[in-house]
C-alpha cells in the first residue's frame, strides 16, 4: 500500500482512508488500536478480546486451585510413565 495520509479536525477527529480501510477489513463500528512500538506509531484492528482477558479465562485463579511445583512435576512422571510403558 502506498502511503496515504489524513487530517486531523479542531475536535480531534481522523477518517481513515478508503484503502486503509479496505486492507483492515473495517466498517462502520469497527474498532482499531493505536500502539507505540520502538519510537512507530501501529494503528490495527483491535481484536474482540485483550491478552488480559484471554490470560484470566484460561488462569482464573478462583477456579484453580494452585498446585504445588513438585506435584505436578509428580503427575507428570506418573503419567510419562505409564504411557511410555513397554508391555
Amino acid at each position: 500500500m502506498d502511503r496515504v495520509e489524513s487530517k486531523i479536525t479542531s475536535k480531534g477527529q481522523v477518517s481513515i482512508p478508503a484503502a486503509v480501510r479496505k486492507r483492515l477489513d473495517l466498517g462502520p463500528g469497527a474498532r482499531i488500536e493505536w500502539l507505540e512500538k520502538d519510537g512507530e506509531l501501529i494503528v490495527r484492528r483491535a481484536s474482540r478480546y485483550s491478552s488480559d482477558d484471554i490470560h484470566s479465562a484460561i488462569f482464573d485463579e478462583k477456579e484453580r486451585p494452585a498446585v504445588p511445583v513438585e506435584q505436578m512435576k509428580s503427575a507428570i512422571k506418573t503419567r510419562m510413565r505409564k504411557r511410555h510403558a513397554r508391555g
